[in-house]
């Protein structure tokens, strides 16, 4: 069963994003990202080539031939056949169709009201699938 683990509070979705693949590339895990739209792909996109002046993190976009070799793959829509991986992180406000073909998913929620209600509909919908979500506040609050 797929484990769930829900990030909630973050400022910044995409900052939060780089360093969390950061911390999974450093142990060497593949990972889906699952973005909103183009628009917030083509965002974390531009952030994972700028975002730390030291990191390189491998990554294509999932229709890109190279996914099934690379450790990072960006998708934005449940269209796509998402490769094999060790975890599969959520930035959109709906639940990936595909997240049980995963070990985890972790689940990064904004601290905007929109976003916070999107994220407690995916939280008590993965409660009724049987799934036991657990919940980690990352930024301060108020």
């Amino acid at each position: 069963m797929t484990r769930i683990d829900f990030h909630s509070n973050v400022p910044d979705k995409i900052a939060y994003a780089c360093r969390l693949l950061r911390k999974a590339s450093a142990a060497r895990n593949r990972v889906v990202v699952m973005t909103e739209d183009a628009a917030q792909m083509a965002e974390l996109d531009a952030a994972l080539w700028t975002f730390s002046a030291t990191d390189f993190l491998p990554h294509v976009s999932v229709d890109n031939p190279l996914a099934p070799d690379t450790p990072i793959v960006l998708a934005c829509s449940d269209d796509s056949e998402l490769p094999a991986a060790d975890l599969l992180v959520n930035l959109a406000r709906r639940a990936p169709a595909q997240f049980e073909n995963f070990p985890r998913l972790i689940e990064v929620v904004a601290s905007d009201e929109a976003d916070t209600a999107a994220g407690r509909q995916r939280f008590v919908a993965y409660k009724r699938q049987d799934f036991q979500p657990s919940h980690l506040t990352i930024g301060a609050q108020t």
